[in-house]
């Protein structure tokens, strides 16, 4: 389910959310729900083995129409940084992988509960999951991959033509 938030306040101000906050009002929410007798929970993308986030709406639709020019900047950066052999490494890597290890130890914590509880499948299930959760990476990486898998495509031989 999605929600929307006008972030105005009843005098036309824009109201400055943060995402804590945010947050808190998602969890807040889903307990009503299920107070409500409806299943619901706020289940962060971490948790859910989420790694994309979601471009903001303007780049979003920029893409759509094929003109970001801050997609094609993100993107010849990483070029040039892979043809130099020199591909940066963003400052927010390591809370990612530190977020990581987090959500797979609570999976893992999870999954010696359900053990304990006497049912395995389920744990194991659990314990899949964790195993195929794609590897955390920045958008940086997510680019720098897309990029070499571009070059390691083969080409189509209809393309090509011959002089």
């Amino acid at each position: 389910m999605h929600l929307v938030v006008k972030a105005v306040s009843e005098q036309g101000v824009r109201l400055n959310i943060r995402k804590a906050t945010l947050r808190e009002w998602r969890q807040e929410f889903a307990r009503h729900l299920r107070i409500q007798g409806i299943a619901a929970n706020a289940t962060e993308r971490a948790v859910r083995g989420e790694t994309r986030t979601r471009p903001i709406d303007p780049i979003y639709r920029a893409n759509l129409r094929g003109d970001s020019t801050h997609t094609r900047a993100r993107t010849e950066a990483v070029a040039a940084e892979l043809l130099k052999h020199d591909l940066r490494i963003d400052p927010g890597k390591s809370t990612l992988m530190a977020t990581r290890k987090e959500v797979e130890l609570g999976w893992r914590a999870t999954s010696d509960i359900l053990i304990a509880q006497g049912q395995p499948e389920l744990a194991a299930h659990v314990k899949r999951f964790v195993a195929q959760m794609p590897p955390p990476r920045t958008k940086r990486e997510l680019i720098a991959a897309e990029l070499l898998e571009l070059t390691r495509e083969p080409r189509d031989p209809e393309r090509l033509t011959t002089r």
